[in-house]
């Protein structure tokens, strides 16, 4: 009230009959104010000086421990045509349950029996392979009926020339018997004719060695001609050893070439049989792929194409399983500064979305409708939005993760670090201190530690 008036009605109220003047108007208001300032002063003092357990937060959500226990997209490895669908969204299905049958769309598979004329070309390959191998044996056995003749006809030819040598011996020593005839034919003509000049031999003893001279000295010609004709005979004989060798040699060459050549054919029948035989095959593996299963066990979450009669294209996603059997995690993301600080089998606390919690920070204890975690696994490399994901698994040995929670559902997380005081945090925040780095254990491990190192003897 301002008093602005002059004019005083104070004599006109009766104070006494309110409650509030009664109570304003004790004489020991300032005495409980100042017991109410103390009892503040001890709260906050104590307060203060009470633990406070350090935290780092991050946001994250539900996903599952394995890949495997992903919502899996489905997609057709081919493509085609979507002619009929087995589920529909929620169904359960159990693994290899047939989702979706489609039909072909390319030219090159349209023909009804493409695999039974398939199987006819490669029977046609094999039976081919069978007269490669067939023809290989005959030129094997070409090949070596043809080393034996060679074998026999060079064994004659050697023979010829054998006994040619041994006809070229005789004829020599038959030509040196015909020259000591000739030879002694040729004196007992002179002594003839000496003695026929002295009128001793009558004219027909000297016509008759002269006749005798003539005739050894044709035998003589004859024999030395017998034996050129022997010499020439054994050049002959071994122009035709290498002449037969020569033959036999390029006999051998084409036989031998014949049989490569069958062999590369072969191998030519080989190949397009392997290559008829994986097509083949593929045709029967393509006609599998017609109806699309279900990978695993789990339900049908989201069906992404509609209806019947459109063209699927290979790869292209056409509906998600979540398997039934998951494990459940939290995947979080932490700062790149805060990353020193944690380690694997951290203990966390997790608030999930729709399960209502009072959360302290600092006093995990005293929360209520949180659950525990403990720090699964973290990556090695920095995400594409700056920070570092962290893996988060349950801690068996306290509080489970609720029945009905659901992979996707958001978290906000607690990673638990050292407990220090109230006004400590106080002051490292204000200060924009990062949180401790040791932890209690640590220090002690270190301490142990130190503790155990030997002493040096000083002498």
């Amino acid at each position: 009230m301002l008093n602005i008036s002059k004019n005083n009605i104070d004599h006109l109220i009766k104070f006494n009959e309110f409650k509030s003047h009664l109570h304003f108007s004790d004489k020991n208001y300032s005495k409980k104010r100042f017991y109410y300032g103390i009892t503040l002063i001890v709260l906050l003092v104590l307060s203060i000086i009470v633990p406070w357990t350090q935290n780092i937060t991050g946001k994250g959500y539900v996903t599952t421990l394995l890949p495997e226990q992903r919502p899996q997209a489905i997609h057709s490895i081919i493509s085609g045509k979507l002619e009929k669908w087995y589920v529909r969204e929620g169904d359960f299905v159990h693994k290899g349950d047939t989702l979706i049958y489609i039909s072909e769309v390319k030219n090159d598979y349209f023909d009804p029996n493409l695999i039974s004329r398939t199987k006819e070309q490669v029977n046609a390959k094999s039976e081919s392979i069978t007269s490669y191998d067939d023809k290989i044996n005959a030129l094997k056995a070409q090949l070596s009926s043809i080393k034996q003749s060679k074998d026999l006809k060079l064994a004659q030819v050697r023979n010829k020339i054998l006994q040619t040598k041994n006809k070229i011996k005789i004829d020599s020593i038959d030509l040196n018997a015909y020259e000591i005839k000739y030879e002694i034919a040729v004196n007992q003509l002179k002594r003839t004719q000496e003695l026929y000049n002295k009128g001793l031999k009558s004219l027909s003893d000297f016509q008759d060695k002269e006749l005798k001279k003539q005739e050894t000295y044709a035998s003589f010609l004859a024999q030395e001609n017998k034996l050129e004709n022997q010499k020439n005979a054994l050049i002959n004989l071994s122009l035709e050893l290498s002449s037969t060798i020569e033959d036999y040699n390029q006999k051998i060459a084409k036989t031998n070439s014949d049989i490569q050549s069958a062999l590369s054919a072969k191998l030519e029948a080989t190949s397009n049989t392997s290559k008829l035989r994986n097509q083949l095959s593929n045709y029967e593996r393509r006609q599998d792929l017609y109806y699309i299963t279900a990978p695993t066990q789990g339900y049908i979450t989201k069906t992404i194409k509609k209806g019947t009669g459109q063209l699927i294209k290979e790869g292209t996603d056409i509906l998600t399983i979540m398997p039934s059997k998951y494990d459940l995690a939290v995947e979080v993301y932490v700062k790149p500064q805060d990353l020193p600080l944690l380690k694997i089998n951290d203990h966390t606390r997790l608030q999930f979305d729709g399960w209502p919690a009072l959360v302290i920070s600092g006093w995990p204890e005293k929360s209520t409708g949180i659950f525990s975690g403990k720090i699964f696994a973290i990556d090695q490399h920095i995400s594409d939005n700056g920070k570092y994901r962290v893996l988060i698994a349950p801690d068996e040995t306290e509080k489970k993760w609720p029945e009905n929670l659901r992979v996707g559902t958001g978290t906000y997380t607690f990673i638990l670090l050292k407990d220090v005081p109230v006004w400590y945090e106080l002051w490292r925040n204000l200060n924009g201190f990062p949180p401790d780095f040791y932890r209690d254990g640590e220090e002690q491990k270190s301490e142990e530690i130190k503790q155990k190192a030997p002493l040096k003897s000083v002498k």
